[in-house]
């Protein structure tokens, strides 16, 4: 038996009828350290299994409903994230996971960081940590489906 959906969060995020208790997700690495992608694939392995709450990993942002973002933004990604984040059909969610995603954690005012995501594109919700646990990307995630 499935555990009940949680309560949506007042941060803006596009209602999870219009996501039809699905997402399709497309992650982006903006320039992170890769710790944030080991619990991004703990959250999508065996134990937490997030597609069961309908979320899915896509290779298109084109097939995609929500953008999954890691890292601070930097230099050589500023214009990657952009045009990403225009190539994602309308509604379209963005989650900036993360400390560095969210205020560029241990790399704010590294010359090579241009800033946190939402600097770049617009944020919808934030999920935080240094990684951030598989828990709390599935909450996330299940507050996008409904479920």
């Amino acid at each position: 038996m499935a555990e009940p959906a949680l309560e949506r969060s007042s941060d803006g995020a596009a209602p999870a009828g219009e996501l039809a208790g699905s997402v399709q997700i497309r992650h982006v690495d903006a320039g992170s350290c890769n710790g944030c992608e080991v619990e991004i694939a703990s959250a999508f392995g065996p134990v937490y299994d997030a597609e069961r709450y309908g979320a899915r990993l896509v290779a298109s942002p084109r097939h995609a409903d929500a953008l999954l973002v890691t890292g601070p933004v930097t230099r050589n990604m500023e214009m990657a994230l952009r045009r990403t984040y225009e190539a994602v059909p309308e509604p379209r969610v963005v989650v900036a996971l993360g400390d560095c995603a969210r205020d560029c954690g241990a790399f704010a005012g590294a010359y090579g960081v241009v800033g946190p995501v939402s600097e770049v594109i617009p944020v919808d919700v934030q999920v935080p940590g240094c990684p951030p646990r598989p828990e709390d990307i599935v909450e996330a995630l299940r507050g996008m489906t409904g479920r």
